[in-house]
């Protein structure tokens, strides 16, 4: 068999009725390339593997489990990608879909991993912890708004699915657990250019109880933050909104 390692917040699936629903999540959308990030000890991988007509590939960084998945699951050779998903590059040419019970201690980084690879991926069914899965979720105003709410949501349409319990995790974690679906958005907000929209919501949230005025004085002439919308506060900005303020930044020209 295997042992757990805290150190790579592993918690695996053992629910099969949670490991179907995901699988029927995924195939709401077509897809015929798929990524699986941590496959851990296979619960989730045996299901998607039953799925025809699709180039299956998994990431996953603890040796001890590649192994454990090729003896398991002979059809797996070769389509192992033994690294952290934080370190590939993306494993297929053109669009593919991506699944996984991320691991929890790099979750939100894997959503900005999949931001860097720039409309390749078509569908996200990711689980995470139920806290992280409501900001990537929220909307404007919410208290949990914040930084990678408004950083995917200008890319990817998010849908909170369903909610996971502790128990159906070996071991339990102490926390809920949250399953997503980010699938792209249709128009894009138009944006002078991604870094700069990085930069400013980043910033505007640094300092939330600020009024956006306060929070990003260093990236507008003093003329520009003199208008009355600047009395906000970052959670009250729609993504939009936030797009079309780069236009304003300094150096604009």
């Amino acid at each position: 068999m295997y042992t757990l390692k805290k150190s790579l917040g592993q918690h695996f699936l053992r629910d099969e009725n949670i490991c179907r629903s995901i699988v029927a999540a995924l195939l709401e959308r077509p897809f015929n390339k798929l990524l699986e990030v941590g496959p851990g000890g296979g619960a989730l991988t045996k299901h998607l593997l039953t799925i025809d007509g699709m180039e299956f590939k998994a990431v996953e960084l603890d040796t001890e489990k590649v192994e454990y998945l090729q003896k398991t699951f002979p059809i797996l050779v070769g389509k192992l990608i033994h690294q952290s998903f934080l370190d590939i590059d993306p494993p297929f040419e053109g669009s593919f879909t991506v699944v996984g019970n991320f691991p929890y201690n790099i979750s939100t980084q894997i959503l900005f991993k999949i931001l860097e690879w720039d409309g390749q991926v078509e569908t996200v069914i990711g689980m995470f912890q139920k806290e992280v899965a409501q900001r990537v979720a929220a909307a404007p105003g919410s208290k949990v708004y914040g930084v990678i709410s408004v950083l995917i949501q200008a890319f990817y349409r998010v849908d909170y699915l369903f909610d996971v319990s502790p128990e159906s995790f070996i071991p339990p974690p102490k926390v809920m657990s949250g399953v997503i679906r980010l699938v792209p958005v249709d128009d894009i907000p138009l944006m002078r250019s991604r870094k700069d929209f990085t930069l400013l919501v980043k910033t505007a949230f640094n300092q939330r109880r600020k009024t956006l005025r306060n929070a990003v004085r260093g990236l507008f002439p003093p003329e520009t933050l003199a208008d009355s919308f600047f009395n906000q506060r970052a959670e009250q900005l729609t993504v939009a909104e936030f797009a079309a303020l780069t236009f304003k930044m300094n150096g604009n020209g």
